[in-house]
This record gives structure tokens, C-alpha cells and sequence, in this order.
């Protein structure tokens, strides 16, 4: 997941996203000797087991609605539609099936990992889906994370090929609200390219919590499960420059862009190293591509600036602007629903307020957001007496 560099890096995750490989690179990239070796290396054999509770709950709530209902809508009432999990969407950690199960949370890609779990567990055939759509992009600390999207379709029995027709029986289940499922642009991934995804996102949230040799290892572990994975080498890129190993970090984005090389993500983790490295002339065809005006995290800065200001209408501009690039960000809702309010537009500001606690990525903030939609409906309420 996420950004630019100075200490800013863009490490490209998956919570809820890449291109076919071109190459298989061997993993000379990799250099095992600037890392404390782990007790236990990182492990994905796991990630689809179901467990004895999983097992349990299959045929205590699920098989019995499958003779009604069929497979697919038995599997996706029993899990989300009647709720009887109680499952909430939580984009701040990555976890296998039988964790999101525990949880009973997890995000986009742990839920299609479970649900995929109970759907082998019922003979289902499973498509995994990366969503072409524009990622989200949300701050955290001095990393930034691109948040790409995963879906998954249920088929029963054998499907089509991948070159042929779509099964018209087929069942699209997708974990984030809001989506136009007619309208999405997908790429069929295979269950290793899922596999990789899970520890690159490992990977990113480990670095983001400080755990720098844990997050390489984790890398190492991605790569042995897909190497034409290009997001995993924008992640390798970004630990480098954390351990100060800048000609390493340049390898390891130099063959993520080889992988990818539209994506404007790696282009700008690179020239923030080729700029450290003191070759300004290799780093000026990306900076000077990045669109106006910059980051995310700068628009949000004028917009807030603007608000501190008085210049509501100003920031409103600023905020809209940025709303079709991160549609799905709770923290633009938020202030999205704090500038209707002093504009006195209470009613587009709870609808924001509904927005930001829809997209939270964890409980708690949920609960605040939903504590500040409570607040405003009271005072609306008041208002109209």
C-alpha cells in the first residue's frame, strides 16, 4: 500500500491488484544478509483451511438451506444477508479464513479468502476477480496506501475457460458497499496471485507498525508464491530505502516498473530514490508526470487550511474535487460532512456522515463516525421544531 518519498512511500495493497506477469524474475533482488532472520517463516498453506468451528457452522447454518436456496445464495445468506456472523468490513488488518472467522471481520480480500474457504467446502467453483478501478488512496503516518480491489464469483460446478463465455450461473459477490457490479472491469486472478497479495499486504501492514525485518520476510514469502507479482517489488522497494539500502530499493522498483510501467505509484517511489541516490536527471520524467495538484494529502491540507480560514465554499471545491479520485475514502466524508454543516446543508452532511461510517476500515472508527451522525440528526430534529 502506499506513497511518496522523502518519508513518504506508496505500498500497493490489497484490502479489499496488479498486471499479468511478463517475466518470472529469479530472486536475486533479494538480500536475505540486511534482515534479522525470522523464528518461524511467514506461511500461507493455511490461508483457505477451514477449521473445525468453520466446519461446524457449514453444517449446522449452511448446508440446510442448500436443497432451497442452492449452494451459492445458501453459502451468501448464511455469511452476510441474514447476518447471523455479524461480519463488519475492517480494511485495517489482512487476515486468513479462519481469522476473518474468529473475527468475524476482515477486509475485501480476507472475506473473499473465507468465502472461498466454505465455498471448496461446498463444491462450489470459485473465480477470483482484481476490480480495474481507480484505487483508494488513504494516509497512514508517512506511508501512503493504494488500496486495490478483489471480488469473487461462485459458480456450481465446472465453468468456462477463461477464454470463454462467462457462466451465466455464476453468483458476483463483492464486500464493498457502493460498488456498480454491471459496470466493473476485472481481470481473473489465480489462487496463487491471491496468495501473493495476502503476504505482500502482510507485508505493508507489518512495515506500517514499525517491523521492518518481519515485512521483508513476508516479501519473500510472496514471492515464492507468485515472482510476476509487480506490487510486491514497489513493497520490497519501499523496505530497502527504510533500511537505507538505496541501490537495492532502486532494483527492486526498477523491475516493479518493468512489471507495471503505467503505474504512476512505482514511477513516484522510484524517482524518490533515484533523487536520494543524487541522480536528479533520472528522476525528473516522473516527478514532473505527477498531475496537479500532488498528492491527496495535499488537497486535504488546502481544504482544511481553507475551513480554518473561513473560506468554506473554497474547501468545498477542493474536497468534491478530490471525491472522484477517492470515492471511498471515510476521511474525505468526514470533511466533506463538516463543510456542508457550516454551510448550514444538514442534510448533505448526515449523508456523509452515513459514508464515512459505511467505508470505515475499522470498528472504532465506525463508532465515532456514527457517534457525530447521531449528534447531527439530534440537532436537525431540534431544528425543525
Amino acid at each position: 500500500m502506499k506513497r511518496w518519498i522523502p518519508l513518504l512511500a506508496c505500498l500497493l495493497l490489497l484490502g479489499c491488484a496488479s498486471v499479468e506477469p511478463i517475466a518470472r524474475p529469479d530472486d536475486d533482488v533479494f538480500r536475505d544478509h540486511l534482515f534479522v532472520p525470522p523464528v518461524q517463516a511467514p506461511d500461507v498453506s493455511g490461508l483457505f483451511s477451514v477449521t473445525p468451528a468453520m466446519r461446524r457452522y457449514l453444517h449446522e447454518r449452511i448446508e440446510p438451506q442448500v436443497w432451497r436456496k442452492g449452494a451459492q445464495m445458501a453459502l451468501i445468506d448464511a455469511l452476510y444477508t441474514q447476518g447471523e456472523l455479524r461480519l463488519e468490513y475492517d480494511a485495517v488488518h489482512t487476515r486468513t479464513a479462519a481469522e476473518a472467522f474468529d473475527a468475524r471481520r476482515g477486509n475485501c480480500l480476507s472475506l473473499v479468502i473465507m468465502t472461498a474457504a466454505f465455498a471448496h467446502e461446498l463444491g462450489l467453483t470459485v473465480r477470483f476477480q482484481e476490480v480495474l478501478d481507480r484505487p483508494a488512496i488513504e494516509p497512514a503516518g508517512e506511508l501512503t496506501f493504494v488500496i486495490g480491489h478483489v471480488n469473487l464469483a461462485l459458480y456450481n460446478g465446472m465453468r468456462q475457460s477463461r477464454s470463454g463465455p462467462s457462466d451465466p450461473g455464476g453468483l458476483l459477490v463483492d464486500f464493498v458497499p457502493g460498488q456498480d457490479l454491471r459496470r466493473q472491469r476485472t481481470r481473473e486472478l489465480d489462487q496463487r496471485r491471491i496468495s501473493a497479495q495476502f503476504m505482500n499486504n502482510r507485508a505493508a501492514e507489518e512495515l506500517a507498525s514499525g517491523r521492518v525485518h518481519d515485512a521483508y520476510w513476508w516479501l519473500r514469502g510472496a514471492w515464492a508464491q507468485d515472482p510476476g507479482y509487480a506490487n510486491l517489488y514497489n513493497t520490497l522497494g519501499v523496505i530497502y530505502r527504510h533500511r537505507g539500502a538505496l541501490p537495492e530499493a532502486e532494483r527492486a522498483l526498477l523491475l516493479a516498473r518493468a512489471l507495471d510501467p503505467d503505474n504512476e505509484h512505482v514511477a513516484g517511489n522510484l524517482a524518490g530514490v533515484q533523487q536520494a541516490l543524487g541522480r536528479s536527471a533520472a528522476a525528473a520524467p516522473a516527478l514532473a508526470g505527477r498531475a496537479a495538484p500532488g498528492p491527496a494529502g495535499t488537497r486535504f491540507d488546502h481544504a482544511r487550511l481553507a475551513l480554518d480560514q473561513g473560506r468554506v465554499q473554497q474547501a468545498l471545491l477542493l474536497l468534491e474535487g478530490e471525491l472522484g479520485l477517492t470515492p471511498r475514502n471515510p476521511e474525505l466524508h468526514h470533511w466533506l460532512a463538516v463543510t456542508h454543516g457550516r454551510l448550514g446543508n444538514l442534510a448533505r452532511a448526515r449523508r456523509h456522515l452515513e459514508l464515512a461510517a459505511e467505508y470505515s476500515g475499522s470498528g472504532e472508527q465506525r463508532t465515532l463516525y456514527a457517534g457525530k451522525l447521531e449528534r447531527l440528526k439530534a440537532q436537525a430534529e431540534r431544528a425543525a421544531q
